[in-house]
């Protein structure tokens, strides 16, 4: 039987490219290196959304709150043995006039509401909650700094430590992605390279097999 791990998440899970302004294909994005990594007996499912936030409704472009997809996310690709989460990028624009203490609590919220749906976990609810990758304060010389706003690379660098208090109160597993050592295309200083996605799917390859094991005994 197949482990199910669904990976919820923005752009940097879809796979955007900054360097063209497309997709990363089967062979970079890390989901997809992720699934040849972990083999045959794990199905890795995709629901990476650019513009994805964790809570926040978004006036220029419909659809983009993560509390709003998780619940129909999840019940589709049920029974689900392991969700990682990775959000808050999007958090940190100007136009949501949130804070990394902010920011936090919209994950805090969206993680509970996965938690509490009982039906979708094959065994027990095990999530893993990660901080993305910060925004490096070169955004401002992109032409992203408009869409982004000010504050936005602070922010972002701010959310692994209120992330990681989030998932000790919720008994959840954390991974901070700033602490990979994870490298930005220059173009908007906020999008993984090609070998970034490869060297968050090696790390993940290699932690997932224990949270698995948390799952059935726990």
């Amino acid at each position: 039987m197949k482990k199910n791990i669904l990976c919820f998440g923005d752009s940097n899970t879809h796979g955007y490219c900054a360097a063209n302004g497309g997709r990363f294909d089967e062979t970079q994005r890390w989901t997809c290196l992720l699934q040849d990594f972990l083999g045959d007996s794990y199905y890795v499912i995709e629901e990476g959304l650019n513009g994805r936030t964790t809570v926040f409704e978004d006036p220029l472009e419909e659809g983009m709150s993560g509390l709003s997809a998780i619940y129909p996310c999840m019940k589709s690709h049920k029974p689900l043995d392991l969700l990682i989460i990775m959000l808050g990028t999007n958090d940190t624009k100007e136009r949501f006039h949130a804070n990394s203490q902010v920011i936090a609590k919209g994950l805090e919220r969206l993680t509970a509401k996965a938690l509490s749906y009982q039906d979708a976990w094959r065994n027990h609810p095990n999530v893993l909650i990660i901080a993305p990758a910060p925004i490096d304060p070169r955004i401002e010389d992109t032409f992203a700094a408009g869409e982004m706003g000010a504050g936005c690379a602070e922010k972002s660098s701010e959310l692994a430590d209120w992330y990681l208090d989030v998932a000790d109160r919720l008994d959840c597993h954390f991974l901070d992605a700033g602490a990979l050592n994870l490298s930005v295309y220059p173009t908007d200083y906020m999008h993984l390279d090609a070998r970034s996605h490869q060297k968050l799917a090696h790390h993940l390859a290699a932690l997932i097999p224990t949270l698995l094991v948390w799952s059935v005994d726990n």
